[in-house]
């Protein structure tokens, strides 16, 4: 009987009578093929082919029966390799080396087949099924405990983990990440957009760069860290309608401007410094605990109520802070004098409501309240009567524009 060369290596196998005096050398090609198919070869495609044939020889040297096959050349367009024969079931590891930038598509027979873009390698494995043989990926489902990457990782289609990711480097997103939930010890840079459905929770201080946009009826709310929008890069926060920023517990510190196209809705603002307003504030409620500077025209569309403040007498004298209390009452509990009120301001306006208890008292006044005539009423000395007097600062002395008296207290 003569050899044959049915196995999946295409080795010498003898039959019995066969190769009389050569079985030791044929023993040692058969080795040496074993080796071979273990290890490194590589192959030419000719120069802008379209097909190629990779014959596995029988029983000599091939470099198509290594394991691990390089194919290298010149392309101009796709290139289908043709693994041969088709009967034959093994493992390799495909390298695409040629130049050109053009894939090389691998086949057995008509089934189906593998691609491989220039540059990369990919591991199959043939079924050996005759005319109807097919390529198979065998990594397209690999399944290993830990995987170590060294340099570049690319996903070609999607990344489903269903642990955690720890990166010590950067993550670079050219398209769209789509994460139920991620959590970043570090960094996040971002060169274009990111699109978060859900809550965006930071531990940390958040630097961006480029713009922060927030689309309608989505909010950003941040807990517990301060807000920094710095001038010097034209930083700016944008929102569009029906857009909201909820800060719980936390400061924003804003070296420029504020510009708001809309509404600015809070609970509480605490402003240390200056507002400038060059339209209309709409305010339900303000209070101001400094002072309050209007250039323009203050218009009350109701009525305009200044809180009335208490002055006591002691040692015979009532003081009177003309900022504090411009609306003022003092009800008589010792003979006294108005002193001179503290923090004029020339222009400013305020009154006084003196009320006798039930003991009359006298009530005199400093000089620097100028009456008519430089003569100072007498107020009304009737137990539970009261008077009224108003007053203007013409920058030296307080003018009395208006002096009602002898009313009832009720």
């Amino acid at each position: 009987m003569a050899s044959t060369y049915v196995n999946d290596l295409r080795l010498n196998e003898m039959a019995t009578g066969d190769a009389s005096g050569t079985w030791g050398t044929n023993t040692n090609v058969n080795l040496e093929l074993i080796g071979e198919a273990l290890g490194y070869g590589t192959e030419g495609i000719t120069t802008n082919a379209n097909t190629h044939i990779s014959t596995i020889a029988n029983g000599a040297t091939d470099p198509v029966r290594a394991m691990y096959v390089e194919y290298t050349g010149t392309l101009d367009s796709a290139c289908t390799i043709t693994i041969a024969p088709n009967d034959i079931s093994r493992m390799h590891f495909i390298e695409n080396g040629t130049s050109g930038s053009q894939n090389i598509i691998i086949k057995q027979g008509s089934g189906a087949t593998i691609t491989i873009p220039s540059g990369h390698t990919k591991a199959v494995y043939l079924d050996g099924a005759g005319s109807g043989a097919k390529v198979v990926d065998a990594f397209a489902s690999l399944n290993v405990v830990d995987l170590t990457v060294e340099d570049d990782l690319f996903v070609t289609d999607d990344l489903g983990v269903g642990g955690d990711i720890d990166l010590e480097g950067s993550i670079d997103v050219n398209g769209t990440a789509n994460l139920d939930i991620v959590d970043i010890d570090g960094a996040v840079n971002m060169a274009t957009t990111a699109l978060v459905t859900g809550v965006l929770t930071t531990t940390a201080a958040q630097v961006i760069n480029g713009g922060a946009t927030l689309a309608t009826n989505k909010k950003m709310i941040f807990r517990d860290a301060a807000i920094h929008i710095s001038s010097s890069a034209d930083g700016q926060l944008d929102l569009v309608a029906d857009t909201e920023i909820q800060i719980a517990a936390t400061t924003i510190d804003i070296n420029g401007a504020i510009v708001a196209s809309g509404e600015i809705a809070a609970v509480s603002l605490d402003i240390s410094g200056a507002i400038d307003v060059d339209g209309v504030a709409n305010l339900d409620v303000t209070d101001i605990d400094g002072t309050l500077n209007v250039a323009g025209v203050a218009t009350a569309q109701v009525s305009a109520n200044i809180n009335q403040v208490a002055l006591t007498s002691s040692s015979n004298a009532v003081a009177w802070d003309a900022a504090a209390a411009a609306n003022a009452f003092h009800v008589t509990t010792e003979n006294t004098t108005l002193s001179a009120p503290s923090n004029p301001v020339e222009g400013a306006i305020i009154n006084i409501e003196i009320a006798q208890g039930g003991t009359p008292r006298t009530f005199a006044f400093n000089t620097v309240f100028e009456f008519a005539a430089s003569t100072a009423p007498t107020i009304t000395a009737t137990a539970s009567k009261t008077d009224i007097l108003a007053f203007r600062y013409n920058g030296s002395v307080w003018q009395s524009i208006g002096i009602t008296q002898n009313m009832a207290q009720t």
